[in-house]
């Protein structure tokens, strides 16, 4: 089976890693970025390509028609767009013989859209999914090619989600590549009653305000930690980045948030809605003081 394969992030270079050592294939071509504004987790797949004498070009836009004509020159039998931040449009979805497979970190056809290992942690979800389907015209709406659950601890990070599922999605690959080169894949269609859109995040999303509970303060900082932005807050008139936090002790009900109860050089305790949140990594450039606010 000749595979096209499309990614720039460290995603796409793990799958890739799986698919190039199996039996089934035999790799066309490959498309990635040498360099990314977008994605903090961008990887260069041209090494691969290189150490494999596999043709590979950097690609600005999937749907150009001069990329049409490349990957329709190297005959694939199926493309794999694993990590790319552009929808993939019709000429392409209708290129290969077994179609365009994509891959969402979500148990479709629940939360579909952006940002869902974020918004997964950041919701204090306690289970999500991987899931590979044939793409076509919608986001994320295409019939299933194989999905398994990935739960989701209380003490996972974003980059704990992120290495739990590279290593599920890893052992799909090995799982549905030989069957879909034998067109025995049983293709699942999506229940769109049941779905739901994530949105983009934007900045906003990201900020700490001490009236949130312990638990929301604690989710959203785990979901933003690396290899993503950093949760952050405003401190005289600065922006300053969030990277660890625990949950706090109980305190008097009749203290109000933001306030700073402890002071420590390695940590700040700091009362929010329901409790209070300890800080353990941040980028103070100076300490606030015990009485201090945090608004």
């Amino acid at each position: 089976m000749r595979v096209f394969f499309i990614g720039n992030v460290f995603f796409s270079r793990k799958m890739l890693e799986v698919i190039v050592s199996m039996d089934e294939v035999e790799m066309a071509g490959i498309a990635t970025k040498s360099k990314s504004s977008f994605n903090a987790d961008h990887t260069d797949l041209s090494d691969i390509a290189v150490n494999r004498d596999i043709p590979y070009k950097y690609v600005k836009d999937i749907n150009a028609p001069h990329i049409l004509k490349w990957i329709r020159s190297l005959k694939p039998d199926v493309i794999f767009c694993f990590g790319w931040s552009s929808l993939i449009k019709k000429d392409l979805l209708e290129l290969p013989e077994k179609g365009v497979i994509g891959y969402h970190p979500a148990k479709l056809p629940h939360n579909r859209g952006r940002h869902p290992v974020i918004w997964a942690l950041a919701l204090g979800l306690k289970e999500t999914g991987s899931t590979f389907f044939r793409m076509d015209e919608g986001a994320d709406t295409g019939d299933i090619v194989s999905q398994r659950d990935v739960s989701i601890a209380p003490e996972d990070t974003a980059q704990d989600l992120y290495e739990n599922l590279m290593e599920t999605a890893q052992h799909q690959v090995r799982e549905f590549v030989p069957l879909l080169a034998d067109d025995a894949i049983f293709w699942k269609q999506q229940d769109h009653t049941l779905a739901n859109n994530w949105r983009k995040r934007g900045r906003k999303d990201g900020e700490i305000d001490f009236r949130m509970s312990s638990n929301a303060i604690y989710n959203l900082v785990r979901a933003l930690t690396k290899p993503y932005i950093g949760a952050h807050l405003m401190y005289e008139g600065e922006e300053v980045k969030i990277w660890k936090v625990e949950l706090g002790p109980s305190v008097s009900e009749n203290i109000e948030p933001g306030k700073v109860l402890e002071a420590k050089p390695d940590s700040l305790l700091i009362k929010t809605m329901d409790g209070s949140i300890r800080i353990l990594e941040h980028e103070f450039s100076s300490l606030p003081q015990v009485n201090d606010y945090i608004l």
